[in-house]
């Protein structure tokens, strides 16, 4: 387990496996902005609603030059009929390993109902075009962040 990422941080590479079959990796983004947005598992209520306000936005994303891509430690059969589901745009990819999780340091101690144990923090990285962390939002709540996300990514210019 390690630290979440720090602004101006090199964003750790990662090829995962995604949505659709293949797979996604980090310098499939290079040179254009990149949110990479951790979520705990796919279809929960607030991951579903999250998931939803990404695609929801995903035209105004592409338009300023961004990808977006959700990364859970689902497997890529569970993320399938996850996008299927619920009509998601957004790309999704499996790190069932934990390996990339770890390197992003989303994967940590969680408690609920005083029992702890190990899961994926929500979490969103904007990374730039120089593979470098931009913007980081540690505890997300999901209402109205997808806006945030995008406000941060117009700003930032690319």
């Amino acid at each position: 387990m390690s630290a979440q990422l720090a602004i101006g941080d090199t964003a750790p590479a990662f090829t995962l496996p995604r949505n659709g079959g293949g797979s996604v990796s980090l310098e499939d983004f290079r040179g254009r902005p990149l949110v990479l947005y951790f979520y705990p598992r796919a279809d929960t209520t607030g991951c579903t609603r999250e998931a939803l306000d990404f695609s929801e936005h995903g035209t105004r994303f592409e338009k300023a030059g961004a990808a977006v891509l959700g990364v859970s430690a689902d497997p890529v059969k569970k993320l399938d009929a996850f996008k299927r589901k619920h009509g998601l745009s957004v790309t999704l990819a499996s790190d069932e390993s934990l390996s990339m999780l770890n390197a992003y340091g989303v994967w940590v101690e969680k408690s609920m109902y005083g029992r702890k144990f190990m899961g994926i923090a929500r979490v969103t990285y904007l990374i730039g075009p120089d593979g470098r962390v931009a913007a980081v939002w540690p505890k997300v709540k999901v209402d109205g962040h997808a806006e945030d996300v995008l406000a941060a990514v117009k700003a930032l210019g690319a």
